[in-house]
């Protein structure tokens, strides 16, 4: 077994304290069957890795810098926030609700040298305080980028950054600038106001 394996391995078991014993990926954002009544876990996003010319891409679509703190809703196994780390020397929380995968974002996270800058949270992303946050990175779904804009625009200060993976807000809230890499969209959105 790799070192890195053996550390996922550990990681699960729960000693960075996530929930052990949740060995099979869910939908992410979906509420299993055992949150207690009135959990707030309603979005369905099957977890899709984001191919590494996507993640360089959003990066540099959102202009990260060492000052910057991104945030990664639905983050998966952590590759944006660790690569925000490792390239540009910011800061980042990456938010998912699979223990698995947060699991795994740590490991990775330890394992490329970047722990003490790219933390990670087993955490309901409607219920994450943005406010720290420069830079708010999406890959989850037209909808559910729409329910997140009034938190997104009541959370983050001006000049902020909010890039989105495919997805945009529909008529809702139009991007300040898409490209296109490898046929795939790229949005980006300013929090309107001076930029700090």
């Amino acid at each position: 077994m790799r070192r890195r394996d053996a550390l996922v391995a550990l990681l699960a078991l729960g000693t960075l304290g996530c929930a052990a014993g949740m060995s099979e990926p869910r939908r992410r954002g979906v509420a299993p069957a055992e949150e207690p009544e009135g959990s707030t876990f309603t979005a369905a996003v099957p977890y899709v890795p984001t191919r590494p010319e996507i993640v360089d891409a959003m990066l540099e679509l959102a202009a990260v810098g060492r000052g910057d703190t991104v945030y990664d809703l639905g983050c998966g196994d952590g590759r944006i926030v660790i690569a925000a780390a490792k390239r540009f020397g910011a800061r980042g929380l990456g938010v998912d609700i699979d223990a698995d995968l947060v699991n795994k974002a740590q490991a990775d996270a330890y394992w490329e040298g970047v722990a003490d800058r790219a933390k990670f949270s087993m955490s309901d992303l409607f219920e994450v305080d943005l406010r720290p946050a420069t830079v708010v990175m999406l890959y989850l779904s037209v909808e559910i980028n729409v329910r997140l804009r009034p938190k997104l625009l009541a959370q983050l200060r001006p000049g902020s950054r909010i890039v989105s993976n495919r997805f945009d807000m529909g008529e809702v809230w139009r991007p300040d600038r898409t490209i296109v890499v490898a046929g795939t969209p790229i949005h980006l959105w300013r929090i309107p106001g001076a930029a700090r």
